[in-house]
């Protein structure tokens, strides 16, 4: 498989959980073992959308036992011949090679993956952040040997960006250095917040500054938190901002 891996450095190696556990998107050829309509093709692929249940393959790294996924979408691209052109986005740990395998099995005829190239993963996309390895030492040598570092800064990616589709919340800067010791986020401490926050869920905490400084779980609503007065709004869980970057006032 090619395309998009993700990769942190530093305290952003703390948010990777976040990445992974974004959906994906893939692009792929699937080789059909026998001939089929196109008609037939099109429907049976529009029958794996939606809730699917999977069992992980043989050679798996998780136990092998019934579980649910979910199919985003999943679209035929192109067909020549007995070779299907597809693109399918999906949840995290989605295992496309059992898919195609068993819209092989729904087509009568078996099919098997004869190639994968991951487009998207969680908020990195192919044809807006995929860097090569060539272009990252290239700007590495002249950052090292002449010490320029735009060249650097252009492909090393803020941390911010690894949590862009999570729901966020905003502290005052007094409230900072305390979360970065592991204090948990309280109602008097937050200024504004994404809507349609829920209990339970995972979300990111931010300076007015537009700086990531933890991962929490939210412990109430959006409607909550703006109705109460005082509480525990967000427990902290990965603090990813270093201490004592905002003055201490606690």
């Amino acid at each position: 498989m090619t395309g998009v891996l993700p990769i942190a450095l530093e305290e952003s190696t703390k948010t990777l959980q976040v990445v992974l556990a974004g959906g994906k998107e893939y692009v792929g050829v699937m080789k059909l073992h026998g001939d089929v309509n196109v008609e037939k093709i099109l429907d049976v692929f529009e029958e794996f959308v939606g809730e699917i249940f999977q069992r992980p393959p043989l050679r798996a790294s998780v136990k092998r036992r019934l579980r649910t996924r979910n199919i985003y979408y999943n679209r035929v691209l192109e067909i020549d011949g007995r070779n299907v052109l597809f693109k399918i986005g999906c949840q995290s740990g989605t295992y496309i090679r059992k898919i195609i395998h068993d819209i092989g099995e729904a087509l009568g005829c078996g099919a098997h993956m004869a190639e994968l190239r991951r487009t998207r993963a969680g908020p990195y996309m192919e044809n807006k952040n995929l860097v090569t390895l060539q272009d990252l030492s290239d700007a590495y040598i002249r950052w090292k040997e002449k010490g320029e570092e735009e060249p650097l800064k252009r492909l090393i990616l803020p941390v911010e960006t690894s949590v862009e589709l999570l729901p966020k919340v905003y502290v005052k800067d007094t409230a900072v250095d305390a979360i970065c010791h592991g204090a948990h986020v309280t109602i008097p401490g937050i200024v504004k917040l994404s809507s349609k926050i829920k209990p339970e869920e995972l979300l990111a905490v931010y300076t007015l500054k537009e700086e990531l400084i933890a991962l929490g779980r939210a412990r109430m609503s959006t409607e909550e938190i703006l109705e109460k007065d005082y509480g525990i709004a967000v427990k902290t869980e990965r603090v990813i901002m270093r201490p004592n970057v905002y003055p201490k006032t606690w």
